[in-house]
């Protein structure tokens, strides 16, 4: 039997078929979870949170056009999501009472990782900060494309814009991410 599209599981979601839902929440509950807990900075809860939010949106839709791609409806909803949650006047006022050394303390994963994986974990908090420290349109896109796998078109398709846009602003990301980390790479060398 062939597995139904997230396309089609949503036109059944429009009529009340739980198991479709269930089905798509299970495909992607996992896969979404990690691209917010990236573009947040590491904040499980919050992730946590949004993705509830996020599924929640895709569940109170009234309509769904199938012939729009699923997967970019969908992140382009949770990415929304995270833009109105830092456009919040609380979350801006606790950035600018909170000093730059515990905004960066509370980037990083504070569970202790096993001593095989020490240097993995290090690398991966530093990679961590440093994409926090891009601007959004930048670490959105990085986060799409090499933590997510979309192609540059969903990328495009995801946050409604060109596809010249995608390919500028993730040149440029990955260069200033580069440059963030080459400090970082000297010292493992």
């Amino acid at each position: 039997m062939q597995e139904r599209s997230d396309e089609e599981l949503m036109t059944a979601v429009m009529t009340g078929d739980q198991v479709a839902l269930a089905s798509l929440v299970t495909r992607h509950h996992g896969p979404l979870l990690g691209y917010l807990y990236r573009l947040v900075g590491g904040d499980r809860q919050l992730s946590e949170d949004l993705v509830q939010e996020t599924l929640l949106h895709v569940l109170r839709q009234r309509t769904y056009q199938a012939a729009r791609p699923f997967k970019p409806w969908l992140y382009a909803i949770a990415t929304n999501l995270v833009r109105d949650y830092f456009k919040s006047a609380a979350v801006r006022q606790c950035w600018r009472e909170g000093d730059a050394e515990d905004v960066l303390l509370h980037l990083y994963d504070s569970e202790p990782s096993p001593e095989e994986r020490a240097l993995a974990a290090e690398q991966g908090s530093e990679v961590r900060a440093a994409l926090a420290q891009l601007r959004e349109d930048y670490r959105i896109v990085i986060v799409l494309r090499f933590y997510q796998g979309f192609s540059l078109q969903e990328i495009a398709e995801t946050l409604q814009i060109p596809l010249g846009t995608v390919k500028s602003r993730l040149s440029v990301g990955v260069h200033r991410l580069r440059s963030m980390l080459a400090p970082v790479q000297k010292g493992v060398d």
